[in-house]
């Protein structure tokens, strides 16, 4: 019987603490791999290049919003096709509906709101796959 193996997930985020916050929070998670991405354009250039399972972004990223992002990955039929099956969690310190309703209509599965809840983060994980 082959190995699974382990889901990626891909964390868009610009703020260093978080992303650090989350190294740590992953290496308790070994049955999970991730990868950190710090702007549009590295997420783009990794989305182009990986299949994650769950794309974890910042809504305020410095060069673009994590709308544009996901809305330029939709755009792109080839790319669009080929995350198909990936699972985008839009994270946000805001939470007016308006923002939440947008996310949703871009094609996003979830929306979080920061600080991420750590002790949460497996379940939520889990459940986005189920």
């Amino acid at each position: 019987m082959a190995e699974r193996a382990a889901p990626l997930v891909l964390y868009v985020e610009d703020d260093r603490i978080h992303l650090i916050l989350m190294e740590e929070v992953f290496r308790l998670l070994p049955d999970w791999d991730l990868r950190l991405a710090e702007t549009g354009a590295e997420a783009l250039a990794a989305l182009a290049e990986t299949r994650p399972a769950v794309v974890l972004l910042d809504m305020h990223l410095p060069d673009m919003s994590g709308l544009a992002l996901r809305q330029q990955v939709a755009a792109d039929a080839a790319l669009s096709l080929a995350l198909q099956h990936t699972r985008w969690v839009a994270l946000s310190a805001d939470n007016p509906d308006a923002l939440v309703r947008a996310a949703r209509d871009s094609g996003f599965d979830d929306y979080w709101l920061k600080p991420i809840d750590v002790l949460q983060l497996k379940t939520s994980l889990h459940r986005l796959l189920d």
